[in-house]
């Protein structure tokens, strides 16, 4: 084979395998494209989540009640609160 040949096939295989554009380094774009594309679904659903519970508060008094007792402990005036932990050596 001609050393031109050799040169070019070199050349080609160097570009294809470990070049900026390669086919190992676009397969490891995809997967990091799809994992974002993973991640980002999550927070969007999770930023649903939120939007549609802070639509329910400013509209529903009792809701918001029964979240602010539950996440931040809160009491009426004469009332007691009982906080329960779970043992965590289960």
């Amino acid at each position: 084979m001609p050393v031109a040949t050799i040169a070019c096939v070199g050349v080609f295989l160097y570009l294809v395998f470990y070049g900026e554009n390669s086919v190992v380094q676009r397969m490891k774009y995809e997967h990091d494209i799809d994992s974002l594309r993973m991640e980002l679904a999550a927070h969007r659903d999770t930023m649903l989540y939120y939007r549609e519970l802070n639509r329910r508060l400013s509209s529903d008094p009792e809701l918001m009640e029964q979240v602010v007792r539950e996440q931040y402990n809160m009491q009426r005036q004469h009332e007691e609160v009982y906080i329960f932990e779970e043992d965590s050596k289960k």
